[in-house]
């Protein structure tokens, strides 16, 4: 099925995956490739036009990422946003050099030059834009003229309009960016001419197409966790193969309280799917036994499931696929084949967790899907909103809430916590809008307390609450004090062990949403 698109090569901006979420929610297609990917595999995208997102080096650097020869050649409009834009400059003739005075952080621009698609009714209003560069273009290259300018760079923006190349040295997909959300769409729909048909609707089908090209009559297994993520997996492979699907449920021992039965009772009853649960608790946490490296940890539960899938599919006859939801922060965060260059900030179970020699080939429709684009899809597809808007759980569970050793009852103080944060969100109606992730953690330390009139030494939870739409970045949640302190006098009241309850105020970056 013929579709247009944007292809976006990345030079290793930290904000390259939200150039790609802003083209998406213009609803068009976009793919995101490594600046040195193989020609090849860029063109068989067939892109109408291309961005090139920003960057840490500086493009007279020996060493430094290049502009490869074939996106110019095609003929195509070209977006540069910030090091992207001097590639262009430093290309086509134009001269950067480093800036007298680095700028980092909102700055306002003058849109300035003659009338142009990109920026269009925008102008002549001034913009507050995000800035982050050392270099700036001294002259723009022939061809090119100024379209905007700030106080710290002559050239803020130009363009080449009869070529249609564009360089923008602010970066638009950044909320700070004033209308950045509106150039980007300019770009796509005004200037490349792009389709505005990149909807859930669309994505469904192109999902089953390629699931029945890749599996065509063997089987699968996929594992459902009862999130979101891999709900969606399963949907999809059972509309695109049907029968051939079988779902396994593993109960780890790192679930949240009542999850196993919930899961169970809504995939088999309210979904009609083939569902094998497998309750493998004393498994894992045998093989957690001792374990307090995050990392290792996620290993380790990466590994079991791996070996739970195998055991149960090898009852079940020739399997040869296994789906997973496997979401694209978790991609990116776990440095995954397509994103060499970044750096690994965790591994995630289902991505770089699993080990080398299982017997699967992986089946994971939503590689390259946001939460909130997966969410869409589950509403497209009919899924049930206690799916749709359950909150996030990781895949390793509550082994990466547990900070050290993963014991018994260590998971029973932790689900007995993180069930009182949950009802108590919920009754407040904070669940879905207010806060998009929250959660308890259990410290790995004790804490001095008084109860009863008696000296206690006993364990420390830690509360977490994010709002965000992406789960790129995020924010802690400004949760009413009356509630915490609610939440807080219930643990402490109704929780053995525990006599401290703390709240996590620490934004995505620098730390991460989960704790491990």
């Amino acid at each position: 099925m013929a579709r247009d698109a944007i292809a976006i090569l990345d030079f290793g901006s930290q904000y390259t995956q939200l150039i790609a979420r802003r083209v998406r929610e213009a609803h068009v297609y976009c793919e995101l490739f490594p600046w040195d990917t193989p020609s090849g595999e860029v063109l068989d995208l067939e892109p109408q036009g291309f961005i090139l997102s920003g960057g840490p080096a500086s493009v007279y650097a020996s060493g430094a990422p290049r502009l490869p020869d074939y996106v110019l050649a095609q003929g195509v409009p070209v977006l540069g946003i910030c090091y992207g834009m001097q590639l262009l400059a430093h290309r086509l003739g134009g001269r950067v050099a480093p800036a007298a005075k680095r700028e980092y952080g909102l700055a306002e621009v003058e849109l300035g030059g003659s009338d142009d698609p990109l920026f269009g009714s925008l102008k002549p209003q001034n913009l507050r834009v995000w800035m982050s560069h050392g270099d700036r273009i001294e002259a723009v290259p022939p061809g090119f003229e100024v379209l905007a300018r700030s106080a710290n760079s002559p050239v803020a923006a130009m363009g080449d309009l009869a070529r249609q190349l564009y360089g923008l040295q602010f970066h638009p997909e950044v909320v700070h960016t004033d209308r950045g959300q509106e150039i980007l769409h300019r770009f796509a729909i005004e200037v490349c001419g792009c389709t505005p048909d990149w909807t859930p609707i669309a994505f469904i089908e192109r999902a089953a197409t390629a699931i029945r090209a890749q599996v065509r009559t063997g089987r699968v297994v996929c594992g459902l966790s009862g999130g979101v993520d891999s709900a969606v997996t399963a949907t999809l492979v059972h509309r695109a193969v049907g029968d051939q699907l079988t779902c396994i449920f593993v109960n780890t021992g790192l679930l949240r309280r009542d999850e196993p039965e919930q899961v169970v009772r809504t995939f088999q009853e309210k979904l009609g799917m083939r569902l094998v649960p497998v309750d493998a608790t004393e498994e894992f946490l045998a093989a957690l036994e001792g374990v307090t490296d995050p990392e290792q940890k996620r290993r380790v539960i990466g590994e079991r499931f791996i070996r739970v899938f195998e055991q149960e599919a090898s009852r079940l006859g020739d399997v040869r696929f296994l789906a997973q939801g496997t979401l694209y922060p978790d991609v990116i965060e776990s440095r995954g084949p397509e994103r060499q260059a970044a750096s690994r900030i965790k591994t995630h179970h289902n991505v770089g967790g699993l080990p080398e020699d299982m017997s699967f080939e992986l089946v994971e429709p939503l590689r390259h899907l946001f939460k909130d684009e997966a969410r869409a899809v589950a509403e497209a597809l009919g899924l049930p909103d206690e799916i749709v808007w359950r909150q996030p759980f990781p895949g390793p569970g509550l082994a990466v809430r547990i900070i050290g050793e993963v014991t018994w009852e260590r998971l029973e103080t932790l689900r007995a916590a993180d069930a009182i944060l949950l009802e108590e969100l919920g009754a407040a109606g904070l669940l879905r809008q207010a806060t998009q992730q929250a959660f308890a953690v259990l410290l790995p330390v004790r804490s001095v307390g008084v109860m009863g009139d008696e000296r206690t030494y006993q364990h420390v939870i830690a509360i977490r609450a994010v709002t965000t739409k992406d789960f790129m970045t995020a924010d802690w949640a400004r949760l009413d004090h009356e509630l915490l302190a609610r939440v807080s006098n219930c643990i402490v009241n109704e929780v053995p062990g525990v006599n401290r309850v703390v709240y996590d105020i620490t934004s995505k970056p620098p730390a991460t949403i989960e704790w491990e």
